[in-house]
């Protein structure tokens, strides 16, 4: 099932319209290459229509953060990049502390630790939405010189 039919699916199911707005939000976002913050998305979408708010994209993608079709990703500057999940595959977000820098990586050897997580506590960790802080290579080879 593609992005958009489990988008319409999801909102039928649970009782919500699809509305021009929200099918230009998820449109724009099949578009974005890399993650993107809520104004940049605000921006493309106004592209498209004057009509739309920055509210009625915040609501969107939380609606589809709910569905499990976007990502979020929040590098340390307080503001959250957002991501179709689907279009790169599932990985992780490594993100640099220092430069806040956001790498996509191999979800796989998560799974091992989402596999330990579970089995000794019972809780259930979302690699979808794992975020995992440290520093990059160039920051640090910046540090291993001082």
């Amino acid at each position: 099932m593609s992005c958009q039919e489990t988008f319409f699916q999801e909102l039928r199911e649970r009782g919500f319209r699809l509305t021009p707005q929200r099918e230009m939000v998820l449109s724009v976002m099949h578009q974005i290459e890399d993650l993107a913050t809520a104004e940049e998305i605000y921006a493309r979408v106004q592209t498209l229509s004057a009509s739309v708010d920055i509210s009625t994209v915040y609501r969107t993608l939380n609606l589809l953060q709910d569905f499990r079709l976007v990502a979020s990703v929040d590098p340390g500057d307080g503001q959250c990049r957002y991501e179709l999940i689907g279009a790169h595959g599932s990985h992780i977000h490594l993100v640099c502390s220092r430069c806040g820098q956001v790498i996509g990586a191999d979800i796989e050897p998560a799974r091992v630790f989402a596999t330990c997580v579970r089995e000794a506590s019972g809780f259930e960790v979302d690699l979808g939405s794992l975020s995992i802080p440290g520093l990059c290579r160039a920051c640090q080879a910046v540090q291993d010189h001082t």
